[in-house]
């Protein structure tokens, strides 16, 4: 079981409030909604759990595995840090796991850890939540339940705001991808960096096409 401990602290790291500024991008879910891809209950719960089981969240999740493993070694975070930008598929999405992991990074400095000296400049988002968390000897699963969870929500929290879907559909979702979000943290936890790939092309290309709108309300 997670301690009481480091409950709070996955509590508090993932929260909606925790100054990363997450509530500003959307990971190309804007793109989809304007152009009709994503409109109602259904695609926003097919779009966001596709990301989640085959598109960039569980190549993060993966990294973020990995991290947690490497957490006191600085080369090895490096190489992960590396690779996780060569997988971003658009410049908003490098800017947005850059800008967050750096916001993450500094906001725990009030829980100090050895490992923050340890982490690559820039540094992606989940390389930061899996190399500081694994600092503070938190366990990877309840780390990867937590930071799958978080995201899920983010991006439903989206969607509730833009086609507009109404909190109750967005309720729904989440519970609907409670299961999905369990498989997918405890599959992670043993993947090989071979283990990643993604093949949810819609996700990519409505990425690389946010930076095209003409008005938009999220960085990504």
């Amino acid at each position: 079981m997670t301690a009481p401990a480091d409950l709070q602290k996955l509590l508090t790291w993932l929260s909606p409030a925790f100054p990363v500024g997450a509530f500003a991008w959307s990971a190309g879910l804007e793109s989809a909604i304007l152009s009709g891809t994503v409109h109602d209950r259904d695609t926003t719960g097919q779009w966001v759990g596709s990301v989640l089981t085959h598109g960039s969240l569980r190549t993060d999740a993966i990294l973020l595995a990995h991290a947690h493993r490497a957490c006191f070694d600085p080369h090895a975070l490096r190489e992960l840090a590396d690779l996780c930008l060569a997988l971003t598929p658009a410049r908003e999405r490098h800017e947005e796991t850059t800008i967050t992991g750096a916001a993450f990074a500094t906001a725990l400095k009030a829980w100090p850890t050895p490992v923050l000296a340890h982490l690559p400049q820039p540094c992606p988002y989940p390389i930061a939540v899996g190399a500081i968390a694994a600092g503070h000897a938190i366990d990877l699963e309840s780390t990867l339940l937590s930071y799958l969870t978080a995201t899920v929500h983010s991006q439903v929290s989206v969607a509730v705001r833009l086609v507009p879907i109404g909190q109750s559909d967005g309720l729904a979702i989440m519970a609907a991808l409670e299961g999905d979000i369990a498989a997918m943290a405890d599959l992670c936890q043993h993947a090989a960096l071979d283990d990643i790939g993604a093949v949810a092309y819609a996700a990519d290309i409505a990425q690389m096409a946010h930076e095209t709108l003409t008005t938009r309300i999220f960085r990504s």
